[in-house]
C-alpha cells in the first residue's frame, strides 16, 4: 500500500550546522493497517509524516503510494498526488468554519468534488452531501453534534470534526501526528475509538505517530521505533515498546504523604462563572473549598472543562473570583491573594508559575535567561522595585498589579500592558537582570538537584536535548527557590522517557527544598509517580480528595478510558529487564 525506501532528509540551519532528520528510513505499511511510530521528541517521526505527505522536499529515496512514486527530483505534479492520496492531523490543529458540524464536513465534501469550500453560499450542496457528511460524522461518533456550532465543541469532538474533514477527502492514508496527546484520558478515548472506526469501518490505512505507549499498545497492528532519524526495530507492539521503555532511568520514591508541614494555601467558598456566546453558560465553579500543607504535592485531575486551570489561576492570584477567598500564609500571617499590595508581591516573589505555553528563548544562552528570572523573582526584587516605583510616581497597588504580569504567559501580560496603554519595557524597569556573575551561585544547587551539569548554563536553548531543555526551563522557575510552585499541564506533550526524568527532578525539588507543588497533569503515571495527594474535580466542582491512585483510578472508570484499563500493571511488566 506505502512503501519508503531509504529516505533521507537533511534540515540547514541559518547558522551552518546541519540536522539530519531522517537517515535511510525503510518502511511499508499494508492496506488497512494501522502502523505505529514511537520514539522520544526529535527522533524524525514529525518530518517523517510531513515527507509522506508531499509537503516536505526530501534529498534521497523513494515513497511509493499505490502506483505513484515520488523520488527527491520527481516533477510536483508527483507530489500532488501524495497530498491526493493521504489527509494528516496534527496535535492542536484546530481549523474550522464558524457554522455546524454538519456544515464543516459537507463544505470539505463539496470542494473535494468541485475545488472551492469557501463559497459564502452552498446551502443547494445539503442535497448532494448531506447523507454522506452525516454518515462520516457517525463514524467518527458525531452524529448527535450534527448541528452543534463547532466553535463551542469540546476540544476531543473539534479534533474528532477535523478527522471527519479529512475523511470528507477520501484519503487512502490517513497521517496521524500526536492526535490526543494533550487530551484528558476521556478526550483521549474518543479519540482513539474513532481512530480505530475509520480504520475498521472505512478501511483507511492509518500510520500513527505517537509517544504514548498505551496508545500503541490499545491501536497499533505493528509498531516501528525511530531513533535519530532512524528505523531501529519493528515488531508487535509490546515488543517494540519494551524495547523503547528500556532507555527509562529508575523511579526514585516519592515523599511520604505524611511528612508535611502546616497550611500554607487555603481556598475557601471559591465561585467563577465563565460564558460563552451561542453556548450560554459553560462553566460554573461553585464551594470550591480546600487547603493545601507546606511540602504536599497536590495534583488536580479531571475532565477538560472541569475547572481545573480556571480554579490554578485563581489560587496563583492570576484572576479574580467571582466570590470566596484564596490566602497564602507569609511569616505567620495570611495574605489575601486578591488583594493587591506589597504583600501580596511578596507571596508571589516565592511563587513559581508555569503554563503550557512556557518555554525558552530560543537563541538566548541559559545563563542569561536565569538572570532575568532571578531579575524577577530575586530576593531583593520588591525592595528594588519599590524604590524605582517610587522615584516613577507608581503607587505600591500599580506595581504589585504590574509584578502580577511577570507570572502571566508573555502574550497575555503584552496585551494587558497594551490595554492599559503601557510598554513591555516597563517590566525591565521595574525588575532588570540579576547579576551575570552571581547567576551560578543561585544555580548550582538547582542545576544538581535537576541533574542538569553547570556547563549547561553558557548554552544557548537550540543546544540542549529534549530532556535538558525541559529540565532547564524547570530551573528557570526554580533557581529562586520558590516555596511555592504551580504547574499547568507544561509537560504535557512529553514522552515517557523525559517525563520520568522530570518525575524523578521534582521528587528531588520537592525533598530537598521543601517545595510545595500544586499541579494540573493528564498524565495519570505522572500524577501516581509523583503527587502525595489528588483532588478530583468535574463540572466545577471538587469531587473527590485523597490518595492519589485511588482517586487516578475513579477516574479512569469515570472517563470509560478503556485504553487505561490495567496499564499500571502493562507498564510494569513493559519495564522488568
Amino acid at each position: 500500500m506505502i512503501k519508503v525506501e531509504n529516505l533521507s532528509k537533511t534540515y540547514h540551519m541559518k547558522e551552518g550546522s546541519k540536522i539530519k532528520a531522517l537517515d535511510k528510513v525503510n518502511l511499508e505499511a499494508k492496506k488497512g493497517e494501522i502502523l505505529g511510530i514511537i520514539g522520544t521528541s526529535g527522533s524524525g517521526k514529525t518530518t517523517l509524516l510531513r515527507v509522506l505527505r508531499g509537503v516536505e522536499p526530501f534529498d534521497e529515496g523513494e515513497i511509493t503510494i499505490g502506483d505513484v512514486t515520488v523520488s527527491p527530483d520527481s516533477p510536483p505534479y508527483y507530489s500532488r498526488k501524495l497530498r491526493e492520496a493521504t489527509a494528516i492531523h496534527l496535535q492542536r490543529s484546530f481549523g474550522l468554519w464558524s457554522e455546524t458540524a454538519l456544515s464543516n464536513v459537507i463544505r470539505k465534501l463539496y470542494g473535494t468534488k468541485y475545488g472551492d469550500e469557501a463559497l459564502t453560499d452552498f446551502d443547494f450542496a445539503y442535497d448532494e452531501f448531506s447523507e454522506e457528511a452525516m454518515e462520516i460524522l457517525k463514524v467518527v461518533g458525531l452524529e448527535h453534534k450534527a448541528d452543534h456550532f463547532a466553535p463551542v465543541l469540546s476540544g476531543g469532538e473539534k479534533q474528532r470534526l477535523i478527522m471527519a474533514r479529512q475523511l470528507a477527502k477520501k484519503p487512502e492514508v490517513l497521517l496521524l501526528d500526536e492526535p490526543a496527546t494533550m487530551s484528558c484520558p476521556k478526550t483521549k478515548q474518543e479519540i482513539l475509538d474513532a481512530i480505530r472506526n475509520i480504520n475498521q469501518d472505512l478501511g483507511v490505512t492509518v500510520i500513527l505517530v505517537s509517544h504514548l505507549p498505551e496508545v500503541h499498545h490499545y491501536l497499533s497492528q505493528r509498531l516501528l521505533l525511530m531513533e535519530e532519524g532512524r528505523v531501529v526495530d519493528e515488531g508487535s507492539p509490546d515488543k517494540i515498546i519494551k524495547r523503547f521503555l528500556k532507555k527509562m532511568e529508575p523511579q526514585i520514591p516519592r515523599r511520604n504523604p505524611e511528612d508535611v508541614g502546616a497550611e500554607i494555601i487555603k481556598a475557601q467558598d471559591l465561585e467563577r462563572k465563565f460564558y460563552l456566546l451561542k453556548a450560554g453558560n459553560v462553566l460554573e465553579l461553585k464551594d470550591v473549598s480546600f487547603d493545601v500543607k507546606e511540602g504536599e504535592v497536590v495534583s488536580l485531575i479531571g475532565p477538560s472543562g472541569a475547572g481545573k486551570t480556571v480554579l490554578l489561576r485563581m489560587v496563583g492570584g492570576l484572576d479574580q473570583p467571582d466570590a470566596g477567598t484564596v490566602s497564602f500564609k507569609l511569616d505567620g500571617e495570611w495574605v489575601d491573594m486578591h488583594q493587591p499590595g506589597i504583600s501580596r508581591m511578596n507571596i508571589r516573589r516565592q511563587m513559581g508559575f508555569m503554563h503550557q505555553e512556557f518555554a525558552l528563548v530560543h537563541h538566548a544562552r541559559i545563563r542569561d535567561q536565569i538572570a532575568a528570572r532571578l531579575g524577577v523573582k530575586g530576593i531583593m526584587v520588591v525592595d528594588e522595585a519599590k524604590k524605582k516605583a517610587e522615584e516613577l510616581g507608581i503607587s505600591d497597588l500599580a506595581l504589585d498589579v504590574l509584578y502580577q504580569l511577570t507570572d502571566l504567559p508573555e502574550n497575555e501580560a503584552k496585551q494587558r500592558l497594551e490595554q492599559i496603554g503601557l510598554s513591555p519595557d516597563i517590566l525591565d524597569t521595574l525588575f532588570p537582570s540579576f547579576p551575570e556573575t552571581k547567576v551560578r551561585e543561585y544555580a548550582e544547587p538547582i542545576f544538581k538537584a535537576l541533574d542538569l551539569p553547570i556547563e549547561i548554563l553558557n548554552r544557548r536553548s537550540y543546544e540542549l536535548s529534549g530532556g535538558q531543555k525541559v529540565r532547564a526551563t524547570l530551573a528557570l522557575v526554580l533557581t529562586s527557590q520558590p516555596k511555592v510552585l504551580i504547574l499547568d499541564e507544561p509537560f504535557g506533550d512529553l514522552d515517557p522517557i523525559t517525563l520520568r526524568m522530570v518525575s524523578n527532578s521534582l521528587k528531588r525539588i520537592n525533598q530537598e527544598f521543601n517545595t510545595t507543588i500544586l499541579m494540573v497533569s493528564h498524565h495519570i503515571d505522572f500524577i501516581e509517580e509523583l503527587a502525595t495527594r489528588a483532588i478530583r474535580m468535574d463540572d466545577g466542582r471538587l469531587i473527590g480528595d485523597g490518595n492519589p491512585e485511588k482517586e487516578c483510578d475513579d477516574f479512569i472508570k469515570s472517563c470509560g478510558a478503556d485504553y487505561l484499563k490495567n496499564s499500571s500493571a502493562w507498564k510494569k511488566k513493559m519495564t522488568e529487564s
